[in-house]
């Protein structure tokens, strides 16, 4: 009785978030606007970060449908703004995610259902919808998953180059250009993935009458690197001085690259721990392997008494 009761609470509550995905209901005037300013800023970001994504076919129904869950979540207190950026990084759209996470745990839900289904040839008991209903939670927060660590790999690809950047305004400046000269001098030198989102945001920058210390900071704040809203609000703050800034650029690009070797020599330590403690089990095993046969011996009473 108690396994009934949850089974069918399970299912109310999936036919409740259908119906709120559907059919959601109606914002209050005051939650609009303040839902279209906060859609405005976003979008303001993303042109900032060179992040209009174009859509068309199936990728624009799956960002309608993305869109009502993202609309769902706000409505139920739930802000994503790490997730956001996550995906921004990786130059994906929050909407195409969340319908993606959404299809992929329906997809999980009913993977055990139709299994039982196929291999039972009948209708699948609560064990399969219990089991359905984890491998959909498990389809919904996997997509997630992978995000974050790709996201993290990213970030960690784009502060190498932040320090590299840096080095390069920093010679620039020496040469005897101003800074928002230095700054696009710089970004013009590589053709990288992560110099073209720097070179891109400080010429959508260009084209909106923004400062481009200013776009460093708003791509900063967007893709979640401390390092460029730093160097951001360093260059807000000192820009009319060139040597200031040099001198501000080399300090930070040493301090970059000596946290990146400290980081390298950490991760080479955690490697050498790791293939050492393979090693000791490989040694047990072996150990194992050889006294195996005489420690049976002993037991069965084949052994010298």
């Amino acid at each position: 009785m108690t396994l009934i009761m949850i089974a069918g609470a399970v299912a109310g509550l999936g036919v409740l978030v259908l119906l709120l995905v559907l059919a959601p209901p109606k914002a209050s005037p005051a939650a609009a606007l303040v839902r279209l300013d906060e859609d405005r800023a976003r979008l303001r970001r993303g042109e900032m970060t060179s992040q209009a994504v174009r859509t068309g076919g199936r990728r624009q129904q799956l960002t309608a449908l993305g869109a009502r869950v993202r609309d769902l979540l706000r409505s139920l207190g739930l802000e994503l703004g790490g997730l956001h950026s996550d995906l921004n990084i990786l130059g994906r759209t929050l909407e195409q995610h969340l319908a993606t996470s959404v299809l992929v745990g329906v997809g999980g839900f009913f993977l055990p259902v139709v299994l039982g289904v196929v291999v039972t040839f009948g209708v699948p008991g609560l064990s399969g919808v219990l089991a359905g209903v984890v491998f959909g939670l498990l389809g919904l927060l996997l997509p997630t998953i992978l995000v974050r660590g790709e996201a993290e790999d990213k970030r960690r690809d784009f502060r190498h180059v932040v320090g590299s950047f840096l080095d390069l305004v920093a010679m620039n400046l020496a040469g005897g250009r101003g800074v928002p000269e230095a700054l696009q001098a710089a970004a013009d030198v590589s053709s990288s993935w992560a110099m073209v989102r720097i070179r891109d945001a400080l010429l959508t920058a260009r084209l909106h009458g923004v400062t481009p210390w200013a776009a460093l900071g708003e791509l900063g704040d967007e893709l979640r690197i401390d390092e460029l809203r730093d160097l951001g609000a360093a260059l807000a703050l000192v820009a009319e001085d060139g040597a200031k800034v040099r001198e501000s650029l080399a300090a930070r690009a040493t301090s970059m690259r000596r946290r990146e070797l400290a980081e390298a020599e950490g991760k080479a330590g955690e490697r050498s721990q790791s293939m050492l403690v393979a090693q000791l089990l490989l040694a047990v095993g072996f150990l194992i392997f050889l006294i195996y046969p005489a420690v049976i011996s002993i037991f069965s009473g084949d052994g010298p008494m």
